[in-house]
């Protein structure tokens, strides 16, 4: 698996499809309002999944951990949403820590980590 992490609008998904030659039928982009599928290639936007699994109290990383043989040969992308400023809202503070969690969790996992900052590459792994 390929772990794929920047801020939003940092150009994460055009690095995916060019590095690995996805089409857009390749491609599962995560929604807040449902759960995740695993049948495609890529998986964008991991981070609204930790919000679903906050907002039905769900454990993403236990998911992910659980389904591990569905997305161990997947690119996985998720936006940087655990640093900065800390929210005051508790829901949001969950989802921050959720998503942290899931995304260490699936570096130590990954064969490779790139940072995507400014549409450019930075491999941590």
């Amino acid at each position: 698996m390929d772990l794929i992490i920047g801020g939003a609008y940092q150009g994460k998904l055009d690095y995916a499809k060019r590095k690995y030659g996805l089409e857009e039928d390749g491609i599962f982009t995560c929604s807040e309002n449902s759960d995740i599928s695993f049948d495609r290639r890529c998986i964008n936007s991991i981070q609204e999944f930790t919000l679903h699994c906050v907002r039905e109290g769900l454990d993403a990383t236990e998911i992910f951990r659980a389904r591990k043989n569905k997305w161990e040969n997947s690119i996985l992308i998720c936006e940087d949403i655990f640093c900065g400023v800390v929210p005051l809202g508790a829901d949001i503070r969950a989802w921050r820590e959720m998503t942290g969690r899931l995304c260490a969790y699936l570096s130590s996992e990954a064969n490779s980590v790139t940072r995507i900052f400014c549409g450019l590459e930075q491999k941590l792994k």
